[in-house]
């Protein structure tokens, strides 16, 4: 399998988000528009399955550069959608 870079070499975004977002696993997920709690289970548990199977074959400075890293990226992915949701806001106030 082809190395698929992380990073878009002509803007310099993170590609991670397009990726997850190609998985068959999201696209059956979000084809109803609906997130219910035995998908978002199922995802856990095949997060939690690759994370066992690749946390002990790092070393410790490898360990600690991929779980910064994840850390980032779990940063990055809640203040998008969080911007995402302020963005979708009415910018006017109601007033009735």
């Amino acid at each position: 399998m082809a190395r698929q870079s992380w990073i878009d070499t002509k803007t310099n975004e993170p590609l991670i988000d397009d990726y997850a977002k190609n998985l068959e696993s999201f696209l059956q997920t979000f084809a109803d528009g609906h997130v219910d709690e035995k998908e978002l289970q199922t995802q856990e548990e095949r997060l939690i399955t690759l994370m066992k199977e690749i946390e002990p074959k790092l070393d410790d400075d490898l360990h600690a550069q991929v779980t910064r890293l994840l850390c980032e990226l779990s940063a990055y992915d809640i203040m998008q959608y969080t911007y995402e949701i302020q963005q979708a806001r009415p910018k006017t106030a109601f007033k009735g």
